[in-house]
């Protein structure tokens, strides 16, 4: 009979192994097997229960891994206005705790370096771990900001360039670093902040003219803490990497391989091929070979490379610059696979039916000779009809079996129904200057999505292989939309006559058929934010917890290993996993993988931050010489503070202060997303259509301030409105009955 544990036993167990703590580990640490399993699940809930384990996701841990009271750092709100800390000293296994602050209307005011002392409390939710109360502030880091200096008779003043921050900084004589008038600067506390005036500060970086074109993109790598510049032990490792050889790999140099990337990259990680399957069992299918950069032959673990690698997690991307996550001896030169050149990789051969259903598919350690570097529109072109002298002799051997296979995978995706959202992306186009001259929709040809198809699939099949070999990795996670967000999607699909299903298990094809719905309505849009808006972030974890947008069992990074370090981490395993050398997953990497999936989660939202706010200033200065200018757009979110509007010309976002709305009190409704004017009812909410007269456009800060003119072509009054106070007093039914009485106040604003 199988011996179930003590409960103490447990615990001492996960102290020990807080990286080994899913149900399955304990199970196995134990011997417990078969019907005793159940016997564990009840002692593991039975613990929850008591306060000593909390669970999050599939594994568990100890409850006391925070004491109840702890000293905190504010790390600033979201874009809820939620404020949020973290501990000052995380003596933890993983990611470090995300702390939400419940503040009472006695607590003084709190912005990001702030110490408290607080009283915790375990609230795993999708967004944080605990809660706090604070006790009492202790203290702050000296906090740094980065703004436009101002020169004045007695030292200056730093006006910060963040959106959300309103106080300026005053500079002592003696501590203005030599900045002048107008410059770009970064600026750090001087002193402990005063019960009255502004925070004093001192200048500690010069960073130049803020109004130069290029200066924006700079402004967004300084701000967030981007690394731009390479070290020196970095360089020379790079610097010193030789080509790699045939030894050890498969000989690919005959496979026709080619690259399919925009027209101006300067890295091809990725190149491909297809086949027909000669195979007569598989009549009509495919081979499709995808041949990856082997970035893990020159970045190996524990080098100066890696570590700089995973510092960064990844490349970042802005309309004037990149700053890569390798050096580009590596990123544009032995890592790319250019046209005519050896290159060491690693391939998969993966053979599909004339379904597109994936039946096989084999890795291998190769070395490759791409046979042409193509773009994607000169792709499209050929297929199209006009060839021109480059793609004319690929066509029959090369660019057409390509559609034929990417004609297929579109049956299996059709089957499969991924989440098929339609929000078309802008792009930013620049001159020589890097001056703003015009914003375009990015075009979508069959040529991207061929590419994209055939990524995903190398993807499937690397995680796949590793699963199979029981080898650790780190999936690309996307869970399935909370309870709270379904609800809000489903009372905006209600709002707008459209209808989402209760009562069934959520599948991407549910969305699909929600977005169908939509298409060509004037409600196509709306439906199509408010579903993104509804989705989960997606992150890297070392246990699979799916892809719900893909709709895929198991789905990992395997085809962009210069520009992701998740890549090379699974590059790495598969390594390891055929033992094609020493260079695959190490004992550190392993022993880290948690870790480094926390870090490469962060540094991915960093940059995704950064890539928005350089965007949100471009768009501030191409608009800048048109305030005044009437502009159409439609809602696109609700505040506390006001109302944002997308502007249809640019895509950029607009606020509108709620004190500009009109001359009544608005409430807001958090869970309908609305404003409702206490005297008119007036109901202001997700998607409707808006004409706006800009008011203000901050290059700097990136912020746009418009004036409201017509909701929905009803004229809106004006004058400043008493904001957001008190309701009369009225009678007030159920949540159910007020949010249904909000969706439908919507719905005849919108006729």
């Amino acid at each position: 009979m199988t011996r179930i544990p003590s409960k103490a036993e447990i615990l001492a167990w996960i102290s020990e192994h807080p990286t080994k703590a899913a149900k399955r580990d304990i199970a196995k640490a134990f011997g417990i097997k078969g019907a005793a399993r159940i016997d564990l699940k009840r002692l593991l809930k039975e613990l929850e229960e008591e306060g000593k384990l909390t669970k999050r996701r599939s594994s568990y841990r100890d409850a006391e891994d925070l004491p109840p009271v702890a000293v905190l750092e504010v790390v600033g709100a979201d874009a809820d206005g939620d404020l949020f800390a973290r501990p000052l000293e995380w003596k933890g296994e993983g990611a470090e705790p995300r702390i939400l602050m419940m503040l009472r209307s006695s607590d003084p005011a709190l912005g990001a370096g702030d110490r408290i002392l607080g009283r915790l409390t375990v609230d795993q939710t999708e967004d944080h771990s605990h809660t706090a109360r604070m006790i009492r502030r202790i203290g702050t880091n000296p906090q740094r900001i980065l703004g436009v200096f101002r020169a004045g008779s007695e030292g200056g003043r730093v006006l910060p360039i963040d959106k959300g921050a309103d106080k300026q900084w005053t500079v002592a004589a003696g501590a203005t670093g030599g900045a002048k008038d107008g410059e770009l600067v970064e600026a750090e506390q001087a002193g402990p902040k005063g019960r009255m005036g502004l925070p004093k500060a001192r200048i500690v970086a010069r960073l130049g003219d803020p109004t130069e074109p290029r200066a924006v993109s700079l402004i967004a790598i300084h701000q967030h803490g981007i690394p731009d510049h390479f070290p020196d032990d970095v360089v020379a490792e790079a610097d010193a990497a030789k080509p790699a050889g045939l030894k050890g790999r498969k000989d690919l140099r005959d496979l026709p391989l080619v690259t399919i990337d925009p027209w101006d990259a300067r890295d091809h990680d990725d190149a491909c091929f297809v086949e027909p399957d000669p195979d007569p069992k598989n009549a009509g299918g495919f081979i499709i070979w995808v041949a990856i950069a082997d970035v893990a032959h020159y970045v190996t673990p524990g080098s100066e490379l890696d570590r700089e690698a995973r510092k960064r997690g990844n490349s970042t991307y802005f309309p004037d610059r990149v700053v890569p996550m390798l050096p580009d001896r590596l990123s544009g030169d032995l890592c790319s696979l250019h046209e005519g050149v050896e290159r060491a990789c690693l391939a998969v051969a993966m053979r599909v039916d004339m379904a597109g259903n994936k039946i096989d598919h084999a890795f291998h350690r190769g070395l490759m000779k791409s046979v042409a570097s193509l773009n994607y529109e000169e792709v499209q072109a050929a297929v199209d009809g006009q060839p021109n002298d480059k793609t004319a002799p690929l066509m029959d051997d090369i660019i057409t079996p390509l559609y034929d296979a990417y004609a297929a995978l579109t049956k299996a995706r059709a089957q499969r129904q991924p989440l098929e959202l339609d929000l078309p992306e802008r792009q930013i186009v620049l001159d020589d200057n890097g001056k703003v001259t015009s914003v375009q929709y990015k075009e979508r040809l069959d040529a991207h999505r061929l590419i994209e198809e055939f990524m995903v699939l190398a993807n499937v099949a690397a995680a796949e292989t590793l699963v199979a070999k029981k080898s650790p990795l780190l999936f690309r996670v996307h869970e399935e939309p909370s309870p709270e967000k379904l609800e809000a999607l489903r009372e905006v699909a209600t709002a707008s006559g459209l209808v989402l299903a209760k009562g069934q298990v959520l599948k991407t094809a549910h969305l699909n058929k929600l977005l169908k719905g939509a298409a060509g309505t004037e409600n196509d849009e709306l439906i199509n934010m408010a579903t993104l808006r509804s989705m989960t972030q997606a992150y890297y974890f070392p246990e699979n917890f799916g892809h719900f947008g893909l709709a895929l069992r198991a789905y990992a990074h395997f085809t962009s290993p210069i520009r992701r370090y998740a890549d090379l981490i699974v590059h790495r395993a598969l390594i390891k996993a055929h033992g094609w050398g020493d260079d695959g997953l190490s004992a550190w990497d392993m022993e880290h993988l948690t870790d480094t999936a926390k870090q490469i989660s962060d540094t991915e939202r960093r940059s995704m931050t950064a890539e928005r706010d350089t965007t949100d200033r471009y768009l501030a200065a191409f608009l800048s010489d048109r305030i005044g200018a009437e502009l159409t757009g439609r809602i696109s979110g609700i505040a506390k503070f006001g109302v944002f509007v997308k502007l249809d010309e640019t895509g950029a976002d607009g606020m509108i202060p709620i004190r500009t709305l009109g001359r009544e009190y608005f409430h807001y409704d958090a869970e309908t997303q609305t404003l409702m004017g206490s005297d008119t009812g007036v109901v202001i909410g997700l998607g409707q259509r808006v004409t706006v007269k800009l008011a203000e456009a901050a290059p700097v800060t990136g912020g746009l301030i418009v004036e409201l003119l017509t909701l929905e072509d009803r004229i809106m009054p004006k004058g400043p409105s008493r904001g957001r106070g008190k309701p009369p007093r009225r009678k007030v039914g159920s949540a159910r009955k007020k949010a249904a009485k909000t969706a439908r106040k919507v719905k005849r604003t919108r006729k």
